[in-house]
C-alpha cells in the first residue's frame, strides 16, 4: 500500500465507519440539525439512522451545513505535518458548495507547505454512489498507484459511475423544492414513485414517473442492465443506498444478485446518511454501479 499519501473523502460518501476503516479512507464530517439542534453528519454515531427517520416522518425540521474552510484547514493540517500528500474527493458540485471550502483550505496550506501535493477533485456523485468511486480508487491506491496517477483516473473515469433512485414519500421532495406541492400532492395519491439519476453536472435529475412500488423496483434493475459496463456480464461492485426501507433496498438488490451472475461480491446495502437523508427523507432507494459515461 502506498503510504506517502492519504485518501480522503466527506461523510457523504456514506459508507460504515468499519468500510471506510477496512479501506484505510479518511473521511471528514459535514452538519445536521435535526429539531433545532445541531449534529455531526458521523455515519450514525450521534443518532442512529432509524431514530433520525423516524423523527422526520414525525414532522422535525431539518437542515444540513457544508463543512467550511477553517475545518477543512484543521482536518488537512496533520496529515501534511507528518509529511503526506493529500488526494480529497469531495461531494457532488453540483448538489454542494464544499468544494470551494475545501480548495480555500488548499491554497491556504499550500503556502504554508510548498513540498506536498493537496489535490481536490470534485467527484460528481453521492452517497454510496460516491462510496463506490472512493473504494475504486482505494483498490487501485492499493495495487501501487501514485497520488498523481490516482487524481487522473479519478478525473477521467468518475462519469462512468451510474446513479439510479427512486422515492416511495415525496414529501421530502416536496419540501425541499425539488417536486412542486401539487405535483407531489398528486404524486403521492397516484402513488407515483420518480425514478431519478445524476446528471454529468453532478445533479439530481427526474427522470421517469413510475406509478407503483414493485414497476419501480423493477424498472431500476432494467436501468442497470442498460447502463452497467459489460452489460449483464457486469463483474463490478453494487452498492446500494436506502433511508428506512430496507425491505425495498432487499428487493433491488436480490434482482441484481439473480440478474448478474458475474457480480464482484454480494451487493453492499448501506444507510442513506443524514446530510443526504435530510433531502430524501425516509422512503428512498438509491443504485450504483460502474457503467457507460455519464453524457447529460
Amino acid at each position: 500500500m502506498a503510504e506517502n499519501y492519504v485518501l480522503s473523502c466527506c461523510s457523504t460518501a456514506d459508507l460504515t465507519d468499519e468500510q471506510f476503516e477496512a479501506r484505510s479512507i479518511h473521511y471528514i464530517c459535514f452538519h445536521f440539525e435535526l429539531g433545532g439542534k445541531s449534529y455531526m453528519d458521523d455515519l450514525g454515531k450521534s443518532i442512529p439512522f432509524d431514530e433520525f427517520y423516524k423523527r422526520m416522518e414525525q414532522g422535525e425540521d431539518t437542515k444540513t451545513s457544508q463543512i467550511n474552510a477553517e475545518e477543512f484547514e484543521q482536518y488537512f493540517e496533520p496529515f501534511l505535518q507528518e509529511g503526506k500528500d493529500i488526494l480529497h474527493v469531495c461531494l457532488s458540485s453540483g448538489i454542494s458548495g464544499v468544494m470551494n471550502s475545501a480548495c480555500i483550505a488548499r491554497d491556504i496550506l499550500a503556502e504554508k507547505y510548498p513540498d506536498r501535493k493537496i489535490y481536490i477533485v470534485d467527484s460528481l456523485a453521492a452517497s454510496a454512489g460516491y462510496g463506490l468511486l472512493m473504494d475504486r480508487l482505494a483498490d487501485l491506491r492499493d495495487d501501487g498507484m501514485t497520488i498523481d496517477e490516482l487524481r487522473d483516473w479519478a478525473e477521467t473515469n468518475k462519469l462512468h459511475l451510474r446513479h439510479w433512485f427512486f422515492s416511495s414519500d415525496l414529501t421530502f421532495f416536496i419540501k425541499g423544492g425539488r417536486v412542486s406541492k401539487s405535483a407531489g400532492t398528486i404524486g403521492n395519491l397516484l402513488n407515483i414513485c420518480p425514478l431519478l439519476d445524476v446528471n454529468s453536472e453532478g445533479k439530481l435529475i427526474p427522470r421517469f414517473k413510475i406509478r407503483g412500488k414493485r414497476k419501480v423496483i423493477r424498472e431500476i434493475v432494467a436501468k442497470m442492465e442498460e447502463d452497467a459496463e459489460n452489460g449483464l456480464d457486469y463483474d463490478g461492485k453494487c452498492f446500494i443506498s436506502q433511508s428506512a426501507c430496507y425491505e425495498d433496498a432487499k428487493a433491488v438488490a436480490d434482482l441484481i444478485e439473480a440478474r448478474f451472475p458475474n457480480l464482484n461480491g454480494k451487493v453492499v446495502i448501506n444507510n442513506i446518511g443524514t446530510t443526504i437523508g435530510s433531502h430524501t427523507g425516509p422512503g428512498t432507494v438509491a443504485l450504483f454501479f460502474w457503467g457507460s459515461e455519464r453524457t447529460l
